[in-house]
C-alpha cells in the first residue's frame, strides 16, 4: 500500500504540473529569468536475439511554460552493444525545428547526424552513473556544416531501495558540456568554441522496471544567455519480442 500511495502522489503531481504548464501566458521581452518548460519522451529497445537495437527521443521545448516554441526535436538511432558488455554505441539522426523568442513566427531547421557512446557505471552500492560521449555533424539553416562534441555525466540515486526497479523513488542529477569544434559558420560569421553547459536536478519514480518518470529543473548557460527550464521526462524501455 505504501508503494501504491507513493505512485499515486507522484503521478498526480506530474499530471497537475503538466496542466499548469499549459495555462494562459503572455509574451514579453526576452528575459533570462523567465522559466521555460521541456516535455520529453525517451525510448529504447533491443532486437530479439541480437546485439542491435534502436533508441530515440521526442522533445518539445518552450521558452515559457507552454506555447512559445523554443525547439521541437525528434531523434533516433541504431544501437549496438558488444557481446558481454553493458556499453552501447549509437549512430543516429535528429531533425530540429527552432522558434524565435516571443510572438515572432520565424522558424529555423537543423539536420543532425550523431555518433554516441553510452557507458553505465555503478559507484558504491547504489549510485548509478552514466557517461555519454556524443559527436554531432550539424546542418543549420543559413550556416556551414560544423561538428560539436558533448560530454554528459548523470547520476541516479534510489532513496527507498537498492536499484531503480519498480517502485523506486530516486534523485537524478546530470551535467552536460558542449564544445564547438569549428568557429567559422560561413559568411564571415563565427561562434565560440564554448557552446553551452546544462546542469539538472530532479526527483524520479519508477512506474515499472521499464518505465520511469522524472520532474526536475535544468539551468542552461550558452555563450551569451543563461536560462532555467523545468523538465517533465518519461523514460520507456520496451521489447520487440
Amino acid at each position: 500500500m505504501r508503494i501504491l500511495s507513493v505512485k499515486k502522489v507522484f503521478i498526480a503531481a506530474f499530471v497537475s504540473l503538466g496542466f499548469m504548464a499549459f495555462s494562459p501566458f503572455s509574451y514579453g521581452q526576452i528575459d533570462e529569468d523567465q522559466i521555460g518548460a521541456w516535455y520529453m519522451y525517451f525510448w529504447n529497445t533491443r532486437l530479439p536475439d541480437s546485439n542491435f537495437g534502436f533508441q530515440g527521443d521526442i522533445q518539445h521545448r518552450n521558452w515559457d511554460m507552454g506555447g512559445d516554441l523554443e525547439q521541437l526535436l525528434i531523434r533516433g538511432g541504431l544501437t549496438w552493444s558488444p557481446e558481454g558488455s553493458n556499453h552501447t554505441y549509437t549512430l543516429g539522426y535528429a531533425n530540429i525545428k527552432s522558434g524565435a523568442f516571443g510572438p515572432s513566427a520565424r522558424k529555423s531547421r537543423e539536420h543532425r547526424i550523431y555518433q554516441e557512446a553510452l557507458i553505465p557505471q555503478l559507484l558504491g552500492e547504489k549510485l548509478f552513473l552514466t557517461h555519454r560521449f556524443r559527436l554531432e555533424q550539424r546542418d543549420v539553416d543559413g550556416q556551414d556544416r560544423r561538428n560539436r562534441a558533448r560530454y554528459f555525466l548523470a547520476a541516479n540515486y534510489p532513496l527507498n531501495r537498492s536499484d531503480l526497479g519498480a517502485g523506486a523513488v530516486y534523485l537524478s542529477f546530470y551535467n552536460e558540456f558542449f564544445l564547438n569544434l569549428e568557429q567559422d559558420i560561413g559568411n564571415g560569421r563565427s561562434v565560440d568554441y564554448y557552446d553551452r553547459n546544462r546542469t539538472y536536478l530532479a526527483l524520479g519514480y519508477s512506474l515499472s522496471d521499464d518505465i520511469r518518470l522524472q520532474f526536475g529543473y535544468m539551468h542552461q548557460d550558452t555563450d551569451n544567455v543563461g536560462k532555467g527550464q523545468v523538465q517533465f521526462n518519461l523514460f520507456h524501455r520496451f521489447s520487440l519480442n
